[in-house]
C-alpha cells in the first residue's frame, strides 16, 4: 500500500463492477492521474458500462484528490467478440459448466483483447501502466484470469510495441472477502457502500434484486462468489 507513482497515468480496465472499481481506487492512491475504459462486446450484462457514470461520480464525491486526479473515460466498442464468441455471457443460454471443466460464461480471448486493446490506447496517450481486476484465487476458472497468463501477455506488449508496459492486477491473489477489505482500506465505509450500490456484478444483468452485497440475480455464478466475498467479509470484520 506504500507504492506510489505521483509522476505518473495509469489506466484502469473499468467495466462498472466490483473489482473494476475496486482497483481504480487502488490506482487513484498511487497515480497522480488514472484513466478508465471499459468494453462494450455484445455481453448480456451490458448493464455494467450504464454503472460507470455514477461509481465515478461517487468516487469524486468521497474524496476531492481522488477527484482531480480522475482523467479521461474510454469506451471501445468490439463487436466482434459477440460476433465469434458462443458463450453464456453473449447468448441468451443458461449458465452451465462445459465438457472441459470451464463454465460456460467463458468468453475466449477475452482479457487477451482487453488487456492488447487497453495497451494500444495506453501506447497512443504515453501511459505505461495498465491495471486490471483479473484474480485466481476467488475465480470461475477462466485461463485468461491467471496470474501466467498475465505475465506473459506483459512481455508479448511490452515486446511487440517496443516499450515497456506493465500491467497491474492488486486482486490476482486476493479472496473475495479481501477484496471487500482492500476497497474499505482505501476508501472506508463510504466507497464500501458505493460498490454495493452502483457497481454491478451479476453475469444475467439482474438490477431488479437488492442483496446485502448489492443488486442481482444472486444465483449465477458472479453473484455468487461476490454473496459469499460479502458474507465473509462480514464477519473477518467482526
Amino acid at each position: 500500500m506504500t507504492e506510489t507513482h505521483s509522476d505518473q497515468t495509469a489506466l484502469v480496465l473499468f467495466s462498472g463492477g466490483q473489482d473494476s472499481a475496486t482497483c481504480l481506487a487502488w490506482a487513484l492512491a498511487r497515480y497522480a492521474r488514472v484513466e478508465t475504459i471499459g468494453f462494450e462486446y455484445g455481453q448480456r450484462h451490458a448493464i455494467e458500462l450504464d454503472c460507470r457514470e455514477k461509481l465515478l461520480d461517487g468516487f469524486r464525491a468521497i474524496n476531492p484528490e481522488w477527484a482531480a486526479k480522475l482523467g479521461d473515460s474510454h469506451t471501445l466498442s468490439i463487436p466482434t467478440l459477440s460476433a465469434i464468441s458462443d458463450t453464456a455471457l453473449t447468448r441468451d443460454v443458461e449458465i452451465a459448466m462445459g465438457a472441459d471443466g470451464l463454465p460456460n460464461t467463458f468468453v475466449p480471448g477475452r482479457n487477451l483483447i482487453f488487456l492488447t486493446f487497453a495497451a494500444a490506447l495506453a501506447y497512443r496517450r504515453g501511459i505505461a501502466d495498465i491495471v486490471g481486476g483479473m484474480c485466481e484465487t476467488d475465480y470461475s476458472g477462466y485461463p485468461d484470469c491467471r496470474d501466467d497468463t498475465i505475465k506473459a501477455l506483459q512481455n508479448a506488449i511490452s515486446l511487440g510495441m517496443a516499450r515497456d508496459v506493465t500491467l497491474h492486477t492488486p486482486l490476482m491473489w486476493l479472496d473475495k472477502a479481501a477484496t471487500w477489505q482492500l476497497a474499505h482500506d482505501l476508501g472506508g465505509a463510504a466507497l464500501v457502500d458505493l460498490i454495493r450500490e452502483h457497481s454491478h456484478t451479476c453475469y444475467l444483468g439482474e438490477r431488479g434484486a437488492r442483496h446485502d452485497w448489492g443488486y442481482g440475480c444472486g444465483e449465477c455464478p458472479a453473484c455468487a462468489l461476490r454473496a459469499k466475498g460479502w458474507r465473509e467479509y462480514q464477519v473477518r470484520a467482526g
